[in-house]
């Protein structure tokens, strides 16, 4: 299949996916102020700035998040302005689909609202990336359960116009080896194209087994990114708060 593709000199709407994504098909979701936009703290934690971030997006952004707050900034490469401390820098990769074979799961099963606290616990276990209380609003997430215990999952993220993020990839260590990553993969996927759209996913730059599997499915490698995250600078005279551990995305 072919992907879609930016018109030449202008920027490639997976530049900076969540401000697509909140500016496009996850609009319901946006915390806006100024320029800043945030997706509500209990669905992701990511966040997007505008491409070109100035001193007024900054104090917007330390003003949206609050004093002492922790903030992922997803693929940001810039300076910090002064006050701001980097937490977190992890070298991350986008990766979009160019022919998956992509087909239907018979044994997945689709995971809504009463499955949340089933699917915390297999993210606890499993640390694909965070997965909040809301975080099954964004999209399908499908599960293969055995003898009625969620053992695998999958599901969709970020949401760019014409394109969709697979995310939450993971298998019960138990039951890995099986293929189940890879079939829930390709059922996600063909959810994706059904739509009319392209997937993509991110992971961290290290996950080498992660990425070969990804790339023999007919993902290829769009572009390197970072993973970021800092601290909004306190007030002179207070306190600086505790490290919140933002986790990768």
């Amino acid at each position: 299949m072919s992907v879609p593709q930016a018109r030449e000199g202008a920027p490639h709407v997976l530049d900076n996916p969540a401000r697509a994504s909140l500016t496009g098909p996850h609009a319901r979701f946006a915390e806006r102020r100024g320029r800043i936009l945030r997706y509500p703290v209990d669905v992701s934690p990511w966040l997007a700035l505008p491409d070109d971030p100035g001193a007024d997006d900054w104090a917007d952004l330390a003003a949206l998040a609050g004093p002492g707050a922790e903030v992922p900034l997803p693929g940001y490469r810039g300076e910090l302005p002064e006050g701001w401390e980097l937490t977190m820098n992890i070298a991350g990769v986008q990766l979009v689909d160019e022919g998956m074979d992509a087909v239907p799961e018979p044994a997945a099963v689709r995971l809504g609202p009463a499955d949340v606290p089933e699917i915390l616990d297999l993210i606890e276990r499993t640390r694909p990336g965070p997965f909040l209380p809301r975080t099954i609003e964004l999209g399908t997430y499908l599960g293969i359960r055995r003898d009625g215990r969620l053992i695998a999952m999958a599901g969709e993220r970020l949401h760019p116009p014409g394109w969709t993020e697979i995310s939450a990839v993971c298998t019960d260590p138990a039951h890995r080896g099986e293929g189940l990553a890879t079939r829930l993969i390709r059922a996600v996927a063909h959810g994706i194209r059904e739509r009319g759209e392209t997937p993509f996913l991110h992971t961290g730059a290290e996950n080498t087994t992660a990425i070969r599997l990804y790339e023999s499915l007919g993902f290829r490698l769009r572009r390197r990114t970072a993973f970021v995250a800092a601290r909004v600078p306190e007030p002179l005279g207070q306190p600086s708060a505790e490290p919140a551990g933002v986790p990768a995305l």
